[in-house]
């Protein structure tokens, strides 16, 4: 059997001047510290560095139009707690990542006003949050 070998050509992309100070720092940087930025960039300006899917799956040439476009991001608010308030603690603890007080503290207001759990997550992990949340009995809204 015989291998085939790949040949690659890098492409060279001229850098202009304001830039040229950062992009040498970034190609020092190791992968994992590179990870590392990227998670706290995501963070800090909320954004996402993976390319969106339905532009990759659209074919060449054709314009889809912007009105038909599905939400990806929702924001999930608990609206109700019901009557398993301990569960519902639990979940919004697991979901938030937060401690159990401020966790107990967000069900807390959320008898008295919506709370926001999450903003911009993931239509997937918004609708499953959902779901959870209320096979505990609470209510749950997605903006």
């Amino acid at each position: 059997m015989t291998e085939e070998k790949e040949t690659t050509t890098k492409e060279v992309v001229e850098v202009p001047e304001k830039f040229k100070k950062l992009v040498e720092t970034v190609e020092q940087m190791s992968v994992l510290d590179l990870s590392e930025l990227v998670k706290v960039l995501e963070k800090k300006f909320g954004v996402s560095a993976a390319a969106p899917m339905v532009v990759a799956a659209a074919p060449a040439g054709a314009a889809a139009p912007e009105a038909e476009e599905e939400k990806s991001a929702f924001d999930v608010e608990l609206s109700a707690v019901g009557d398993q308030k301990i569960e519902v603690i639990k979940i919004v603890r697991d979901a938030t990542q937060k401690g159990l007080k401020e966790a107990k503290d967000l069900v807390d207001a959320a008898v008295t006003a919506p709370q926001m759990l999450k903003e911009q997550a993931k239509k997937e992990d918004a609708e499953d949050l959902k779901k959870k949340l209320e096979a505990v009995g609470a209510k749950v809204t997605l903006k």
